[in-house]
This record gives structure tokens, sequence and C-alpha cells, in this order.
């Protein structure tokens, strides 16, 4: 690959004066467009809810009849229902800001003569970029510096990558933001950014789409679709019934409203937005980005994580630890200056990139730099050709003119077996300079071999095997393992999770780096290991393997079906350009933020922002939080809402005037819809969450399991309630007293239904819940004491047996719900193999610690989980 010597302006940039100047005149780095009215959206769709269209409909009606003060307060109640999704949306979206501003791309500008990490919104014209393989480019320029193989299909349609770099292409065609570098370094001049761009036109037409929906969110909203339709009819049915009986059309009619409005459970949408948006928040703030909110609910399935070595499990802190200029030779890298030692660190500099972020490279230089007073002439200069990792090679070569007329000379470093095929070395030799490098890996270190040729000045090269090198040592650093890494793979073990570890290095450093993080060595398999069997035995292999080692990025995509047909939920991480469809395949794909590239990025579900493996492993924690806590949030709604079907139903069968109306129901809604949403999402997690296996993949919120529990919560509360009722009307009080004793109850059942569903943890959840107690007491007294209030809902002043029938229901709810806890718990512990995978009566180890058998057929475990 040819290149240019770069400009001193290139070189240095703007300075951070000029650049915040040019970013006030020009504005940010973003494409046009946004969500201008997304507030009247967002009104508008609640207004379109069934619920608010029946609300306000009852409000016309009694509009119509005169009693102006109940439709003034159906319109109330509808504006505070609308305030309190407003609210709930704000949070959900203020979430979501958060995240894009975490997940806003990073460009690579030099800024005052040094190369810095910046917000691409933060890029402006003038600006000076550094390109590598893997960068989307996020402005328009033109190269002053080196060439680029750039995939400009998002633009073009083209999937053909072209080639740029100065004289390759008319100096007016520059490097368009948005596409892709595919291959190569460069340096470019920004010419145009934001909405001046040729990204901006697609930019303006992306402004109005929607994020589209998780499965789950759709079946939440079929889910509603099919009630809305069932509550519909049955309200129809219902009003006919009342009509026929002699009732008159209105009340009949207000009547049916109620009972539509009491099946419906609207709130389940709101729920799911809400809990994946601050859960994604959550998750954030632990250093792990949700690129894709559905993530955060398949977090907590995940059973298996293949890890990288680098970077993940340890602080990719490279330091020099030894060279090793002959087999048994072996230097600390502090040793004296000696000639052989010092020409072995130079070379190795010479291979490298000065100007590269890679942890390796930049501990090479540092050394070499400290040792040999200052770097090789080389390094100082452009190179006449890099040949990079890839394309079947596991090494570096760069190809530098020297001082020596008509020559040049090519430095290479990387994995010792590929540099030492370089070289013309004896088999007696090649067995000890393998030991040696063996012997160095089992010491955890990473182990390069170094070696360099010689070619007459001119020669086109296609590959550094085509000329013979001369082995010079190897050189081997330190990467310590991260802290927190052991506790952390501990935990994963005792939730059920096997951790394997991928890497490209030697398998003797994967082993020891493996043995510090706790995992199991007893088997490694090798990237060539892998290339030499079939699918069908490596998926029985990886069955007993948890180290890969010279494990090429394309060869994580056929780990990934192996352990698949294992019966495994994949999390799987990686960085690189070639990680991307390892990344796509895996159920949850974990691109690095700190060292991975925008390809890894945007095909991944999440992004590790530091990088360590602990915050994946908490992240993995606050994901089983956020399941756990949605399905007690479905199957609270699934309780409150029996009830309330029950008190509307029960008059028809009693022959009794109707129970509830649509005001009333209306205050309730003021307690039910931040209770399932807000309350239920600041749940703390269980002590137990991470001592359970994980979740099926096909586990469903919505599945009768979940919902089972909470109908027969809100059954027995809806026959208390009833019962109540009658009681009232027996022993003589009125209609409107009855009525008053029986709303007064469902408040107190609905707030026993919350705390039931969340399981006594309430001091984390205490601002929530205290807003909702409160809520559901001023309700009551004023429903209780004023005057107005209680004309408004159609009740009279309370009696002495008032407090009588909403003790005796609330005690009776709360032996209820105590019983049916009891039972359920009692029938958990009978039956282990047939309880829920978020149960905390699921910790057996013996069964989280066993290998799960391999299935043939690739789906037969989910078919299991099914």
């Amino acid at each position: 690959m040819s290149s240019t010597p770069p400009s001193t302006d290139a070189m240095r940039g703007l300075d951070d004066d000029e650049a915040a100047r040019r970013l006030l005149r020009d504005g940010a780095n973003v494409l046009p467009g946004g969500e201008t009215h997304r507030w009247l959206h967002v009104i508008w769709g609640v207004l379109a809810e069934p619920m608010f269209l029946m609300l306000i409909a009852a409000a016309a009606i009694y509009a119509g009849l005169g009693d102006r003060a109940e439709a003034v307060f159906l319109g109330v109640s509808v504006a505070i229902v609308v305030a309190i999704t407003i609210v709930q949306e704000w949070r959900a979206r203020e979430a979501l800001a958060a995240l894009r501003d975490l997940a806003t791309p990073v460009a690579h500008v030099i800024r005052s003569g040094t190369e810095r990490r910046v917000a691409a919104t933060e890029v402006v014209v003038g600006d000076v970029l550094v390109l590598r393989e893997g960068d989307r480019i996020p402005a328009d320029g033109l190269l002053v510096e080196g060439t680029l193989m750039i995939d400009e299909s998002l633009l073009t349609g083209e999937s053909v990558p072209v080639e740029h770099g100065p004289g390759l292409r008319p100096p007016t065609d520059p490097v368009r933001a948005g596409t892709l570098v595919v291959g190569g370094v460069a340096r470019a001049r920004v010419t145009a950014t934001g909405g001046r761009t040729a990204f901006g036109d697609i930019g303006r037409a992306l402004a109005g789409q929607q994020v589209s929906p998780s499965p789950l969110q759709r079946a939440a909203r079929r889910l509603v679709r099919f009630f809305a339709i069932a509550a519909v009819l049955l309200a129809l049915g219902v009003g006919a019934a009342n009509w026929w009986s002699g009732r008159s059309l209105i009340q009949s009619t207000l009547a049916s409203i109620a009972l539509a409005m009491a099946i419906l459970p609207e709130e389940i949408p709101v729920v799911l937005a809400v809990f994946y948006a601050l859960g994604a928040r959550r998750i954030a703030r632990r250093g792990v980005l949700a690129r894709r909110l559905a993530a955060v609910e398949t977090m907590g399935a995940i059973s298996l994580l293949a890890v990288d070595k680098t970077g993940t499990l340890t602080q990719n802190r490279m330091a020099m630890a030894m060279l090793c200029d002959a087999p048994g030779r072996v230097q600390d890298a502090t040793s004296p200056v000696d000639d052989a030692l010092d020409r072995l660190a130079c070379t190795a500099a010479t291979a490298c990139d000065p100007r590269s972020i890679d942890p390796t490279d930049i501990a090479i230089v540092a050394h070499t730099r400290r040792r040999a007073d200052g770097l090789p002439p080389e390094c100082a200069a452009a190179p006449v050709a890099t040949f990079p990792i890839g394309d079947g090679r596991s090494f570096v070569s760069r190809v530098y003119a020297s001082g020596d007329e008509g020559r040049w000379h090519m430095a290479t470093k990387g994995a010792p077996e590929a540099v030492f095929a370089l070289c013309d070395i004896p088999p007696e030799a090649l067995a000890r300079w393998s030991a040696q490098a063996a012997t160095l890996a089992a010491k955890g270190l990473r182990v390069l071999a170094v070696a360099r040729a010689t070619l007459p000045a001119g020669t086109v090269l296609r590959s550094p095997a085509e000329r013979r090198h001369e082995l010079l040592g190897l050189v081997a650093l330190a990467d310590p393992l991260r802290a927190g890494v052991h506790a952390a793979v501990a935990e994963c073990f005792a939730a059920g999770i096997r951790v394997v570890m991928l890497t490209g290095d030697h398998p003797a450093t994967a082993v020891s780096i493996a043995r510090q993080a706790g995992l199991s060595c007893a088997h490694v398999l090798t990237g060539a290991d892998i290339d030499a069997v079939d699918d069908d035995e490596l998926a029985r292999r990886v069955a007993e393997t948890d180290i890969y080692a010279r494990v090429h990025p394309m060869q994580k995509l056929r780990l990934v079906h192996a352990f698949r047909r294992h019966g495994d939920v994949i999390g799987m991480t990686g960085d690189g350009v070639n990680d991307a469809p390892a990344l796509r395949s895996a159920d949850v794909g974990v691109a690095m933020g700190v060292r991975g590239t925008d390809v890894a990025r945007e095909a991944a579900d999440l992004v590790l922002l530091n990088d360590r493996f602990a915050s994946l492993v908490a992240a993995i924690r606050l994901g089983r939080r956020v399941y756990d806590n949605i399905r007690r949030s479905m199957r609270f709604i699934a309780a409150v809402h029996v009830p309330v079907v029950c008190l509307a139903v029960a008059p028809l069968a009693m022959g009794w005037p109707p129970l509830l109306l649509p005001v009333q129901i209306a205050l309730l809604e003021m307690i039910i819809d931040p209770s399932c949403s807000l309350v239920f999402e600041a749940m703390p997690e269980d002590d137990g969450v991470m001592r359970r296996p994980p979740r099926c993949a096909s586990e469903s919120p919505f599945a009768v399991a979940n919902l089972a529990v909470g109908l027969i919560q809100g059954t027995g509360m809806g026959a208390i309630l009833v019962g109540g009722h009658a009681w009232s009307l027996a022993h003589g009080l009125s209609f409107a007293t009855a009525g008053l004793s029986t709303f007064l109850s469902l408040l107190a059942t609905t707030l026993l239904l919350v705390l039931a569903g969340s399981r006594g943890r309430y001091r984390r959840m205490a601002p929530w819940l205290a807003a909702v107690v409160a809520a559901t007491l001023v309700i009551g007294a004023a429903a209780t004491f004023l005057a107005p209030v209680r004309s408004l809902l159609g009740f009279e002043a309370p009696v002495p047996t008032t407090p009588i029938v909403v003790a005796g229901c609330t005690l009776a709810g709360s032996a209820w719900l105590a019983l049916v806890s009891m039972v359920s718990h009692r029938w958990a512990s009978r039956h282990p193999h047939r309880i829920d995978a978020h149960s905390p009566h699921t910790t057996s180890r013996s069964f989280l610690m066993q290998r799960r058998p391999i299935h043939e057929d690739p789906d037969s475990r989910r078919r299991e989980c099914a």
C-alpha cells in the first residue's frame, strides 16, 4: 500500500480554540431532522387509546344529560391520566436521550499536533481526521495522507469497496460521511459537516423514522387489541342485557363503558416502554450501553458468555516484560544496554505505527524510546507499504525506504508460529524457538516474534511471505488480569452461566490467564483445531471446552452456531470488523466501546463502554431484574383488573344497580397506572437473582404460568368485594352507602396487590411507593369526607358500619393473598422441575454446574424450554 508523506499542517491540525469557534459557527456535526412535534404525537397517541376514548365518550354522555360536574370531572380525569402518561413517557424519553448521548460515535482527530478521541458531533470543518479500518467516517473530507478502501454502499448502493488516496481519484472527490473504512490508514481534512454533507439528505429522510418495537412489545400490542375487542363485545352484551332488564339506556350505556374500561389492560404497552428505557439507563450506569432495547430483556436468558481475553478479562494495558534474542537467553525488559536486544526492540518498534492506539504498539514504542534513547529513523517516515493483520496473516509487516541506496527494509512482528514460517530456521532451532515461546506464554505473557528482511527498492510485494526473513527474537508483554474478574466469573457460575474465553494469543498464554480468572482449563481448542473438524464434531467438542486460542474472527461465527446447537443462549463479545457476523448472529452481541470498531458497535446489541467483564456481568444481573419486574408488573395488571371486572359484572347477576361508573374507574386508573410501571420498575432484584439458572429465551411474561397467580389473587379479591357489598345490602344499607364501602375496599385491595407484588422490598421503592400510597389515601379521604366528591361519585355519607366493611374486606384480602403465596411456594417446592426459571426456589447448584446435553436437533432445547 503506497503512501505519501504527511504535510506539516496535516500533522498538527486545528488548535482547541479554533475548533471551538468553528463548532459555535457551524453547529454540531449532526444530521438534520428530529422529533419537532413529539409531545403532540405523544398526547395524540394517548388520546387515541381505547381507554381514553371511553372516558371521553362517558364525559360526552354526562354532558348531554346535563350532569356538568360528572362531565367536568371526567374531563379533568382524562387530563390527569394523560399527564401521568406523559410523565412516564418523559422519563422513558429522558432515559433514551441519555443513551443516545452515550452512543454518540467517536472520531479520532489531530488537535494541536496530538491525536485525540472526540465525539463525532464535535468534528468541525478543517479538522484532520485519522481514519482506520472499521471506522465510520463522521464528515466529508479530502485525504491528505495514506490510502483507504471505503465501502460506499450506504450512499451509492455499490457493494464493492472503492479505493481513495492522493492521486488515485480527482482531488475534488472527497471521502463521504456515513461511509465505512474497510481497509487502510489515512488522514483527511474535513470539508463539510452535519446537514451540509452528502449524508445530510439521507438524515432528513431518516428523521421521521420510528424505532421498531421489540417482539415482546408487538405481542403486547396484539394482546391489548384482543382485549379491546373482547371488552367492546362483552360491554355491548352486558349493556343490552341491562337495558332489556328494564334499566334506562343511558344507565346501561354508562355501565357498559365502565365494564369495558375494567377489562381493558391498556397499561401493558406503557409498562414495556418504561421498563425498557429505564432499564437500559440503569445498565448504562454500569458501563453497558443497550443499542437495542430488547437486549435488556434478552440478557436475562444468557446461558453462555464467549468473551475476548485482551481488554475484557485483562487490563489491555500492555507493558514490555521480556526480550529474547536466542533460545534460553531471556532478559528482563529493564536489562542493561545490549546491541542484540536493542536491535530486536528497534525492529519491533519499526513494525508498529508510532501513532497507533493499539496497546501492544504503544507498549513496544514506549519501551524502545526509553531503551534506545529514541525511536529508529524509520518510525518518523511514512512506510512504503503496510501489510496489516488479515487475509490469513497473523502478523504485521511494514516496508520502509532506508539510508542504503537502492534498498528497502521490512519489519515484521506477530504470532511466533506465523513469523517462524517466514524465516529459514533449521528444525532443531525451530523446536527450541517454539519451546521458548511456549515457556514465556505459560507465564501469561503475550509473545510476539520479530523478524527483518531486505529487498530492492521499488519491489512490488503482494505478500510479505515473498521475501525470506531473518528472525531477530521474541518480545513478551504483560497484560494483567482486571480487578474483579475472578469474582465476576464465580458469579456467572453461580448463575448457571458458562464463561468461555476466546483469544488470538498462544494457548499457553490463554491457559495462564484462564487459571487466574477461575475458568476451566481442562481442554483447549485452537483455530487450527476448529478448521480441522466438521460442524457436528465441533458441536460435541464445545461441550467440554472453555478455552479457545489462536482464534480468528471469522471462526467465531462457527463457534456461535456450535454453541447454539448445544442449546445455549449466547452473549458474544467482539471488537473488530470481522467480528460483526458473529456479533450479529449471537443472541446478544457485545461490542467493545474503548477499542471496538464502529462496525462492531453497529452490529452489536450492547456496547461495553469500559470493556470490563465485570460490567457485563452486572448488566446481566440488572437484565434479570428488569425481566423479573416486568413479570411482576404483568401479574399485578392481571390481578388488579379481575376485581374491577367482578364489580362491573356482579350487578347484572345479582339484580343490583351498577356498582362502578366511569368516574370511579377513572380515579382507580390514577393508582393503577403509576403502580404497574414506575413502582414495579423501581423494585430491587431478588437476593438470589444470580443464584439460579437462566430463564428460557422462549419464556414470556404473558404466559399462563405467570398470569395464573395474578388471576387467582384477583378472583379471590373480587369475591371478597362482592361479598362485602352483599353483606352491606343485607344489613340495610342503601346502594349508595354500600357503594362507598365497596369503593374504599377496592382502593385498599388495589394497594394490597401492589404491596404483595413488591414482596416486602419497600426501601428502594420508597419514593414511588409512597406517592401511590399517598394518592390512594387522598382519593379515599376525598370520597369519604368531601360531600361534593361523594355526590360526584354517586355515594352517600359513611355510616358506622362503613369502616367495618372496609376493614373486613382488607383483612380478608390480606389473608387471601397470604394463602395464595403460601400455596404457590409449597407447590413450587414440591414441583421443582416445573417452576419458572425466575423463581427464587430454583437454586440447586448441582443443576447449575452440570453441562447441558448436546442436542442433534438445534431447536430441541428451545422446544424443551417452551
